[in-house]
């Protein structure tokens, strides 16, 4: 399947958002994780979405890569921000999604 790899890192990213959205609903103070779990919550959507379009092989989705691209960098630099290590981890899942998207709309 075309985009294989990428679908595949989408929908990694898409299942690391969720779990630290979740995870944030967890601790001490979750007032201070709201803007994490709001942009978890759309990072997944977005990247869920993605690799939903790609798998269809629909035309031509540069400006969809674009938007996730811009939406997995807010989502690793407010995870970065905390020092949960699910945070952590979303925060390289989101990275890695960004650099895959990135690579096809240069490549």
């Amino acid at each position: 399947m075309k985009n294989e790899a990428l679908i595949k890192t989408l929908n990694d990213c898409a299942m690391a958002c969720n779990f630290c959205a979740d995870a944030c609903l967890d601790e001490e103070n979750v007032a201070q994780m709201v803007a994490c779990i709001r942009t978890d919550r759309v990072c997944a959507e977005v990247c869920a979405s993605t690799a939903k379009i790609l798998s269809m092989s629909y035309g031509p989705i540069d400006d969809l890569l674009r938007f996730c691209v811009n939406v997995c960098k807010r989502c690793a630099e407010e995870c970065s921000q905390h020092e949960h290590e699910h945070c952590k981890n979303c925060a390289i899942a989101c990275t890695t999604c960004k650099e895959a998207c990135e690579k096809i709309l240069i490549g």
